[in-house]
């Protein structure tokens, strides 16, 4: 299956990475000639008149949406920020119930594409938080409005467009459900409209491909994305690893695979010491990965980090899928300490900020939920400004401590 266009690398992160989680801001209606020509377009796909009636009736832009085209936060934030804002003890906890609570579909998931119960889990916990953030906007109003005003990649929105009404079309979501990122992924999955049709799955038999709202459509869906792309069963997607002098920062990089027999002789061992190999076949393609650089961590990965890789092709994205995996599976915290003296906070940390920014007076939105939206950051950076911090707007423990000294 083909991967998901780069540029929209963000539409699963979208709803989960706390700086983008803010609603629709009205805009100006949808140009005309624009909405006549995919009203045309979709009625050759089949739409029918009444969706696309109550599609584009009285429809304004989303004027906050072309923005976030032009800001993808795993390009800006640190590797470490990321991880730590996908990967905690509340989603650790969180999924480890969901694998018992969802057992025996997992069983009959596994058993059908492959893809085992702690892979399929952390991809939805990484993509939609097990469905509790899918995102604030409707996909038809965001999609049309990248396709009617977006500076760049209008003909790909469109095309998600069209897919967008013809999903509505087909009744298996319902039209009031269809609620996603910024740039049109939708439901538990986070799929994009065109990838919906290739790729979800009636899990629970009534008939539908409803990932907005069956557990059993969301889980399936995911394991047979994975299994599309590559993935293989009872191998490893990778192992934390000491990187010996030997092995140049030149030789690294998701494309430079080598036999693992290959890293193992030129002295790469797992970080504990252990030597390679066990579930980690001798022969196996394999790859380097150094998130943050030589200083950081490193990460032998395998063609199942591609399958994570191809869902969304960002490295620190397919990166927080397999670690929440191994922790689901009763793992081990990233053991190299990343290159930064920053602590990021927890899920509870943040909470605890906000609540500390709103009793200094600060606007944030009303509710401490740990979700580090736009006045959060505001906040952040006037409190970073005058304790002489560094002014970056992340959610760190120097700053919640200045706020519990009352700075």
């Amino acid at each position: 299956m083909a991967r998901i266009a780069p540029c929209l690398a963000l539409a699963a992160v979208a709803a989960a990475t706390p700086a983008l989680a803010v609603g629709p801001v009205d805009g100006p209606p949808l140009p005309t000639a624009c909405v006549d020509s995919v009203k045309a377009e979709a009625r050759t796909k089949g739409v029918p008149e009444a969706v696309l009636e109550r599609a584009f009736r009285g429809l304004l832009t989303d004027a906050s949406v072309v923005g976030f085209l032009q800001n993808q936060p795993e390009f800006r934030t640190p590797a470490w920020d990321y991880v730590a804002a996908l990967v905690d003890d509340e989603k650790i906890t969180e999924g480890k119930r969901l694998l018992r609570e969802h057992a025996a579909l997992l069983a009959r998931l596994e058993a059908r594409y492959g893809v085992d119960a702690a892979t399929i889990v952390a991809v939805w916990g990484i993509e939609s938080d097990y469905g509790k953030t899918v995102g604030l906007r409707h996909v038809v109003r965001s999609l049309a409005t990248l396709a009617c005003t977006a500076p760049r990649r209008r003909d790909y929105f469109r095309t998600e467009l069209i897919a967008a009404l013809r999903v509505a079309a087909t009744g298996e979501i319902p039209y009031e459900a269809l609620y996603g990122s910024w740039a049109g992924a939708f439901g538990g999955p986070q799929l994009m409209p065109t990838v919906f049709f290739r790729v979800a799955v009636d899990g629970d038999g009534d008939g539908k491909r409803d990932v907005a709202r069956s557990v059993p459509d969301v889980l399936a869906s995911i394991a047979n994305f994975v299994r599309i792309n590559g993935w293989q069963a009872g191998l490893p997607w990778g192992v934390e690893v000491a990187l010996p002098d030997a092995v140049t920062e030149s030789e690294t990089g998701r494309l430079n695979r080598k036999p693992v027999a290959a890293w193992a002789a030129a002295g790469v061992r797992r970080v504990d010491g252990r030597a390679l190999g066990g579930s980690l076949a001798t022969d196996a393609p394999a790859a380097i990965i150094l998130p943050a650089g030589r200083r950081g961590p490193a990460f032998l990965v395998t063609r199942n980090f591609e399958a994570f890789y191809r869902y969304n092709p960002t490295i620190v994205y397919a990166l927080s899928i397999g670690h929440l995996a191994d922790r689901l599976r009763g793992g081990s915290p990233i053991t190299t300490p990343w290159p930064t003296t920053e602590r990021p906070l927890d899920r509870a940390g943040r909470r605890e900020l906000q609540t500390l920014l709103m009793r200094s007076g600060f606007d944030i939105g009303g509710v401490a939920d740990g979700v580090i939206g736009r006045q959060t950051v505001a906040a952040i950076r006037t409190v970073q400004q005058r304790n002489g911090l560094p002014v970056t707007g992340r959610a760190t423990a120097d700053v919640l401590e200045a706020l519990r000294r009352g700075r």
